[in-house]
């Protein structure tokens, strides 16, 4: 079977071990006035691809039900998850589909805070501590001994 027709029938499989190695889960916190803690908590889900590999950035849209496909920077698009409701269908989906690499933990980091943000907890000072502590260790590289 060609790979075009493999890429057309997207599975959960194949979902996960894709965004194990292109995906990103990832919590930022802007300083904003207008909030009424004057911090917003802006969760998100991104898969990046080069523009020539939109269609499966659009499959994948289409697989989880939400996001949307944009330009990331240049020649690169990305799917994009944002939303408490949305990111709670892929917080579901991965708990089902479990990621293999190191990427898991971020998620299990990514999983809490949406839980957090579920019950509130970015409304308050002590809930929006508690996300910022769990999001600083998002993400973070291992030092590499050369």
């Amino acid at each position: 079977m060609a790979a075009d027709n493999q890429q057309e029938r997207l599975d959960n499989s194949w979902i996960a071990g894709f965004v194990d190695g292109e995906g990103c889960f990832h919590v930022s916190i802007n300083k904003q006035p207008k909030m009424s803690l004057g911090w917003q908590v802006l969760p998100e889900f991104r898969v990046v691809q080069h523009k020539r590999d939109e269609i499966v950035l659009n499959q994948m849209q289409k697989a989880f039900g939400c996001g949307q496909v944009v330009v990331n920077h240049g020649d690169r698009k990305e799917l994009r998850i944002r939303g408490l409701e949305n990111l709670n269908s892929v917080v579901k989906f991965f708990k089902v589909n479990p990621l293999k690499t190191t990427k898991r933990e971020n998620f299990e980091i990514f999983a809490k805070i949406i839980s957090l943000m579920n019950q509130g907890q970015h409304l308050n000072q002590k809930g929006l501590r508690e996300i910022a502590k769990l999001a600083s260790k998002m993400n973070r590289q291992v030092p590499r001994v050369v």
